[in-house]
């Protein structure tokens, strides 16, 4: 059993940066692999950005490439979401995921492939 707690959500301006984190509890951490998905009002949830148990192997969604990077601290039992260049679009609420460490494929990026999640935290972009 994996409990997952994000925070660093928050109010920012358009360009703005903020550090979302997602704070793991459980001693198997670093054999899990972790994604962080939003959904915005009325939208489905969708997949954000996702890392491999090991820190090799990242995806982003096309809609963050280049402003978004995810990492991880297994000693720290912590993922992290590094926004950058942020855009009203980006405004929702992140969840972070957990799922036992798998093949890395596209199932990296689907909800129903993981099998813990946080309560979410509210990004709002303002113009």
């Amino acid at each position: 059993q994996v409990q997952l707690v994000e925070s660093g959500g928050g109010l920012v301006q358009t360009g703005g940066s903020l550090r979302l984190s997602c704070a793991a509890s459980g001693r198997t951490f670093s054999s899990y692999d972790m994604g962080w998905f939003r959904q915005a009002p009325g939208k489905e949830r969708e997949v954000v950005a996702s890392i491999s148990w090991s820190g090799g192997n990242t995806y982003f969604a096309d809609s963050v490439k280049g402003r978004f990077t995810i990492s991880r601290d297994n000693a720290k039992n912590t993922v992290y979401l590094q926004m950058n260049s942020l855009k009203p679009e980006d405004t929702a609420v992140y969840y972070c995921a957990a799922r036992g460490g798998s093949i890395w494929d596209i199932s990296s990026q689907r909800t129903s492939h993981y099998d813990y999640w946080g309560q979410g935290t509210q990004v709002t972009v303002v113009s």
